[in-house]
């Protein structure tokens, strides 16, 4: 089975390492500093050799240079964003598949954070690095690419097997759950959830992984299309990008 092993990193990041025993294989997604990573790694008695990098921004790739020497690990990343990734080694594309062991994780293109983020999809572990593309209950911020295209990427994400399991880059499921109520009230489902991170945050649990199926039912992000969402916003006979959008916009705001 694949190993994984999440904890924190920064103020707010995931540090997430995949562990494959069979070949010994152990990669970090993203890198957001050294030393937490580097820390788990010892506790674990694994060596890194890989680094699976979702993006460009400085808190997902601060790490790389310096596990790379220690380690001599194999960066991998987002081809369009190739000359912003330190270290890198081999460049990714919508399509490819890197191989992890037993396991393929297929890369899936996915612009609107960054104009070139990637995540990575595994089957055959039914699990998703999301990066800042997809959080619990939210999105990642629009600095590169605009609505249409997060929008289509997130298609994507929707799309993908209910029973994934959602690791992301950031803490922000409690911020991303009061905002969600704010465009979707009556949403049974999204209040449990809500009741559910405030205990887990209360008790300095992390939110995060969750299953794809929860966030479909709940995360506002995704589901534009819903008749309660359009309309608290008075968008009933909008498109489902321009309910994205303005979901998104109300968000930067709130």
């Amino acid at each position: 089975m694949l190993a994984i092993e999440q904890f924190t990193c920064l103020s707010d990041n995931f540090g997430v390492l995949i562990h494959d025993s069979e070949t010994g294989r152990t990669a970090s997604v993203d890198a957001p500093e050294a030393d937490p990573i580097v820390a788990v790694l010892e506790a674990k008695g694994w060596t890194l050799t890989d680094i699976m990098t979702t993006h460009h921004h400085h808190d997902h790739t601060a790490g790389n240079l310096a596990l790379k020497k220690r380690f001599g690990c194999h960066i991998v990343g987002p081809q369009a964003e190739a000359d912003r990734i330190p270290g890198i080694d081999r460049t990714l594309a919508e399509g490819d598949v890197f191989d992890f062991g037993a396991y393929g994780f297929r890369v899936i293109g996915t612009p609107g954070h960054t104009a070139g983020h990637i995540v990575y999809h595994s089957p055959e572990a039914t699990v998703l690095f999301a990066g800042d593309t997809l959080f619990s209950l939210g999105c990642g911020r629009l600095f590169e690419r605009g609505p249409a295209e997060m929008w289509s990427a997130l298609r994507k994400l929707k799309a993908l097997p209910p029973d994934t399991q959602l690791y992301c880059g950031h803490e922000y499921t409690l911020s991303n759950a009061r905002f969600a109520l704010s465009v979707d009230p009556d949403n049974d489902a999204l209040i449990a959830r809500t009741a559910e991170v405030e205990l887990l945050r209360q008790s300095g649990r992390p939110t995060l992984p969750v299953l794809l199926s929860g966030e479909l039912a709940t995360n506002p992000f995704l589901r534009p299309d819903d008749p309660a969402i359009r309309r608290t916003l008075g968008m009933e006979s909008e498109t489902d990008e321009a309910v994205f959008a303005e979901i998104r916009a109300r968000k930067d705001r709130f």
